[in-house]
């Protein structure tokens, strides 16, 4: 019988985003290569991302390169050239992008929103990049080089959100969907922040798509969880002096910049927004925030890294889209694969645009079917999320 068998096995990849990591990681190649271990002094598998290095020629020179990758890293003079010799994988810096396509971290809405308080925001890099993205990867003009940088820079978010990911510990992450629309002000924008701030409280990392309406409304509910609720009350208000970003987005991040200002070390919680909706800022209030060229990879990873389940709140055509593409992937899912879903809103969910029915139907019979409910309240939408999670992690003990 043919065996098919691996003579060189794949190294073990280490990803390294700072000056601080490639220094420890070099010290501890050294000491292994002192100690006569294997691979001690080699930096294969090493994906350096971003890192300035003109200051470590001589570290770069003890080390054997082979099998390494540099992405976007500035060089001593002339160790490119050594590097490419010995074995080393380099990407150059792209040019003419307003972006690091190889970044190691997450934005924050201070990186994105730089500068906001003295100019517009269509000064800001958050709404520079989209006009490059609305020029450079229109499908008519789009070029090699510029879909290659929005490829490479998704790729290097995918890698900083599971890194930050796992800074959470064992939180689990619950989504929660609903409408842009939804204006400050409002008792919908809130229910929405109250819903946020309970998940927030109860433990959860909560997570959105990042953008304005409800998904703004959860992060800043998440945000000031730890503050009490005068506090909380207090910046709703100061909100509500800019309820929509349309028609001036300035305004709206401004008054958002001003609670930044007043709470500037908030609970973490997380957004995935993307550049497709350009005329859509992200929020200011996920700390941590995965920004993507390519809206169906943005749409695909929160579903998918929100394993404390999906919150639904209402909503038009995209959460409805939402629910059913969750629904897809749990509904194909194994025991251990579903995450809970809760559509809050009764009369909304079952007559307005009853997608309530229709799930129940697919989820009859399924591993799914317990992993589902229907709520009026935030109240009862926490104790459903607290609930359904205690329930899968039943079944898990079951299945192992």
């Amino acid at each position: 019988m043919n065996q098919l068998t691996i003579a060189h096995p794949l190294p073990r990849t280490v990803d390294i985003d700072s000056l601080q990591d490639f220094d420890r990681r070099v010290a501890q190649t050294m000491r292994a290569a002192e100690e006569g271990r294997p691979a001690g002094g080699s930096m294969t598998g090493w994906h350096v991302q971003s890192v300035d290095l003109t200051e470590r020629g001589p570290e770069l020179k003890a080390l054997k390169p082979s099998g390494a990758v540099f992405l976007g890293c500035i060089l001593p003079a002339g160790m490119e050239q050594w590097l490419r010799a010995r074995g080393a994988l380099i990407f150059p810096i792209l040019p003419g992008v307003p972006f690091d396509a190889y970044r190691g971290a997450l934005y924050s809405p201070q990186e994105l929103f730089a500068g906001i308080a003295e100019r517009p925001y269509e000064g800001v890099p958050d709404a520079l990049i989209y006009a490059w993205a609305h020029t450079a990867l229109a499908p008519s003009t789009a070029s090699l080089d510029a879909t290659l940088a929005a490829a490479l820079h998704d790729y290097s978010i995918g890698t900083a959100l599971d890194q930050a990911l796992r800074t959470f510990k064992r939180r689990k992450t619950v989504g929660i969907m609903g409408g842009h629309g939804i204006e400050r002000g409002t008792d919908a924008f809130a229910q929405t922040a109250l819903m946020g701030r309970k998940l927030a409280q109860a433990g959860f990392v909560v997570a959105t798509g990042g953008g304005p309406g409800a998904m703004e409304a959860s992060n800043f509910g998440a945000y000031l969880s730890s503050e009490d609720d005068d506090a909380a009350q207090r910046s709703l208000e100061t909100l509500a002096s800019a309820p929509s970003f349309r028609p001036s987005v300035s305004a709206w991040a401004r008054a958002a910049w001003s609670v930044l200002e007043e709470f500037p070390t908030g609970v973490r919680s997380v957004g995935i927004p993307t550049w497709f909706y350009g005329h859509e800022p992200p929020n200011l209030f996920a700390t941590d925030i995965a920004k993507y060229f390519a809206n169906s990879v943005r749409e695909a990873v929160l579903l998918d890294r929100s394993r404390g389940g999906v919150v639904f709140m209402p909503g038009a055509a995209g959460t409805v889209q939402e629910i059913f593409q969750d629904a897809c992937e749990n509904y194909y899912g194994s025991a251990s694969s579903v995450a809970p879903m809760v559509l809050v809103g009764a009369k909304y969910w079952t007559q307005q645009l009853p997608a309530w029915p229709l799930l129940e139907c697919l989820a009859k019979e399924r591993e799914m079917e317990p992993l589902i409910a229907l709520v009026d309240s935030v109240e009862e939408a926490v104790s459903a999320v607290i609930h359904l999670n205690n329930r899968a992690h039943d079944v898990d003990e079951t299945a192992s």
